[in-house]
Parts: C-alpha cells; sequence; structure tokens
C-alpha cells in the first residue's frame, strides 16, 4: 500500500528535484577542518549506558519513556523500541530482507523510516511497529528528524528537505555549508532546540546547522567517546542523537557501541 500522504504530484516534484539536484562528490575520510566562523565544542560524556552492542544504529530517538532505534545492514535491518531509562527491549519490527534500515522520526502516531538504496519511506505504525505504508524519495535515505509537522531527511549529500506532511506536497531544498563550502554525508539528525544536529558519516564531528539557511553554527567534537577496550572487529562509526524533551538530555552512540552516552558541550 502507497501511503496517502504521497500524491501524484509530490512523485513527481520528487524526482524533479532529483534530477535537478546533481549527484554530489563525497569528500574524503577526514575530520571536519577547523573553522574560524563556526563556533567550536567538546562533547563530554557525564553518563553513560550500556547498549545492544546488536544494533548497527541508522536512527535514534526518543518517545517520552521510549527510545525508538532503526538498525541497518540488507537481512538484519530492524526498527526497535526500548524502554527508558532501564533500556530493555519492548518490541521490535525487522525489516523486508531487501530493503537496508535508516533514519526515523516520530510524528504524532505514525514512525517515518527511511531505506538506503531503496529509495523508499516506510510509514510505520507507532504502537504495533507495523508497517503500513511507503512512499518513494528522491535519492537515497540516510539522516531523519522532524519539527511539528515538519519532515526532514538527508541524503548523504550536502543537502537536507523537508516537506510539510499533510501540506501541499512541496519539497524545500537546504544545501549545508560550513564558511561558505558544502559539508557531504550528513547521516543521522536531531532537532534540538530550533536547530538540526547531523552527524558527518566517518568523522568524529556533529554539525549544528540553521535549518532554514543550511549555514552550520557550531561543530560538536566527540573523538574520545569510545574506549580502545570497548570496540570490537565489527564495531563502526559515531551514529546517533537523541534528544530527550522532558530532560533536554542529548544522548549519542554508534553503529555497534555498546554504550550511549549522555554528552555536555565545552566551547573551545
Amino acid at each position: 500500500m502507497i501511503c496517502r500522504l504521497w500524491s501524484r504530484r509530490f512523485a513527481c516534484c520528487c524526482w524533479t528535484v532529483f534530477f535537478l539536484c546533481s549527484a554530489c562528490s563525497y569528500a574524503s575520510d577526514t575530520p571536519i577542518a577547523y573553522s574560524p566562523k563556526a563556533r567550536h565544542y567538546d562533547a563530554v560524556a557525564i553518563e553513560k549506558k550500556s547498549f545492544d552492542r546488536a544494533n548497527f544504529v541508522q536512527g535514534l530517538e526518543f518517545q517520552e519513556n521510549t527510545l525508538l532505534v532503526s538498525s541497518g545492514l540488507y537481512g538484519q535491518s530492524a526498527l526497535r523500541a526500548y524502554s527508558w531509562p532501564e533500556l530493555e527491549l519492548v518490541k521490535e519490527q525487522p525489516l523486508p530482507a531487501q530493503l537496508f534500515g535508516e533514519g526515523l522520526t516520530r510524528i504524532d502516531e505514525k514512525i517515518y523510516l527511511l531505506t538506503w538504496r531503496a529509495r523508499r519511506l516506510l510509514v510505520i505504525d507507532a504502537e504495533t511497529l507495523q508497517i503500513e505504508g511507503a512512499a518513494q524519495i528522491p535519492g537515497e535515505g540516510w539522516g531523519a528528524t522532524s519539527y511539528q509537522n515538519q519532515l526532514f531527511w538527508s541524503d548523504g549529500s550536502d543537502r537536507i528537505m523537508s516537506i510539510e506532511l499533510g501540506g501541499d506536497s512541496k519539497i524545500t531544498v537546504v544545501h549545508v555549508t560550513l564558511d561558505g563550502a558544502p559539508v557531504y554525508r550528513l547521516n543521522e539528525l536531531e532537532w534540538i532546540d530550533g536547530e538540526i544536529w547531523a552527524n558527518v558519516w566517518q568523522t568524529n564531528e556533529i554539525m549544528r546547522i540553521e535549518p532554514n539557511t543550511g549555514r552550520v553554527t557550531g561543530v560538536i567534537h566527540l573523538p574520545q567517546l569510545l574506549n580502545k577496550e570497548d570496540r570490537q572487529v565489527d564495531t563502526d562509526v559515531l551514529n546517533g542523537i537523541a534528544l530527550h524533551q522532558d530532560t533536554g538530555d542529548v544522548w549519542v552512540t554508534g553503529k555497534r557501541w555498546p554504550w550511549l552516552y549522555k554528552i555536555t558541550l565545552e566551547s573551545r
């Protein structure tokens, strides 16, 4: 079933945006250079919680006393709901084997979960975790977040796209820049206090982004979170940002990391 949210007009608009925006050339696997125009912060872990290492984390989001996690990889992708703060697995919904799960966000009673190369956005019942429908998206799916009725997502380039659910199906695109230069590989997203925070894949940095302009106003450095003794052969990169709305706490993790870290920022 195709979600009614996506009309024929929206599908056409999606593909128009996709073809008009040329494919990006990805940056090299190096840390983000120091920017004199953005504020720089060091992330300091002030608490950590044991976390299920099986999660190849692509999306992370709190909904009151539940932590939603989307875990990736073909044949292993799943949506999981954990109780908070106990972090006990409450529900789990495997994805079809041909889909690689990516970022997620919840709006009202629906969870919107991106897939990678299948270019599909899954629409999921937040209570049962059952897949109810899907919509086509332009390009790949990487990270997702939301604010009120606005859905934001990234595709691994320097773009963040958004659409108002229930609106006119128009996609808005902003290009993320740091000192005027594009920032590529934007991955997991989180809306925090009027900004979008974005992991940059294969780095230990998070960008703080103005949603309307794409301008990076701050760079968060997280190089020392996971100790060497906690790393295993399949331990992967930093990915996962979640704001707990009730407490204001920000938690981060990575792909197949054994810990969730509550962080605070120290200005450099």
